[in-house]
């Protein structure tokens, strides 16, 4: 199996073949839709001219980096916060993986080490790093015993909840109808009913 988001064909092929890039695009999906978070790798890699590694990215200076994120097209919505994220998660590579990011989910005991492990990386909270464990298990086949129920509902086969699901366009479409309905449903418990009034 392998990662085919509805994306350029060429950034998508990245995303397969290096995992710095999987994890950066799993860095930027927020805030910004996930077309444009996986591609902006890709576009990171046509800007510095090849494919660069987590000591390089740790490495550059933050000015360095933030004016590759903002130069335009800007690779995310907020490019300097976004650019010191993705350093902070370069640095954490560096520090305990040497570097290389597929080790992060080389060797873990089960589903809930990995859950750990992605869930200590910068910005990455609970739903994000099941979300990231979902993709890692669903597309790339990272299956550690026990990560389907380690991912949560997004571990859950024949779902449409998060990017793991996401294999065209019409999945696509169906991850953003899940995620609106839990929009409106969140909305609507927040929502005074009848005969109560709002809070003041």
């Amino acid at each position: 199996m392998a990662l085919s988001l509805p994306i350029d064909p060429e950034a998508n092929a990245l995303l397969n073949r290096d995992p710095l890039a999987l994890l950066l695009g799993m860095v930027l999906d927020q805030q910004v839709p996930l077309e444009k978070a996986f591609t902006s790798p890709y576009v990171l890699s046509q800007r510095l001219g090849h494919v660069p590694d987590a000591r390089e990215l740790a490495g550059l200076t933050p000015e360095a980096l933030t004016e590759l994120f903002a130069r335009p097209p800007a690779l995310h919505r907020f490019p300097k916060a976004m650019a010191a994220r993705a350093q902070e998660v370069c640095r954490l590579l560096v520090e305990r993986y040497d570097g290389d990011a597929a080790r992060l989910w080389a060797d873990p005991v089960d589903g809930a080490e990995l859950l750990r492990r992605i869930g200590e990386l910068p910005g990455f909270g609970r739903q994000k790093a099941q979300i990231f464990l979902a993709l890692l298990g669903k597309r790339l086949e990272i299956q550690p015993p026990g990560w389907r129920e380690a991912a949560g509902g997004y571990g859950e086969a024949g779902a449409y909840r998060s990017v793991a699901d996401v294999t065209d366009g019409e999945s696509l479409r169906r991850v953003r109808e899940h995620k609106q309905q839990q929009k409106a449903a969140a909305k609507a418990t927040r929502e005074p009913g009848p005969g109560r009034s709002a809070p003041r």
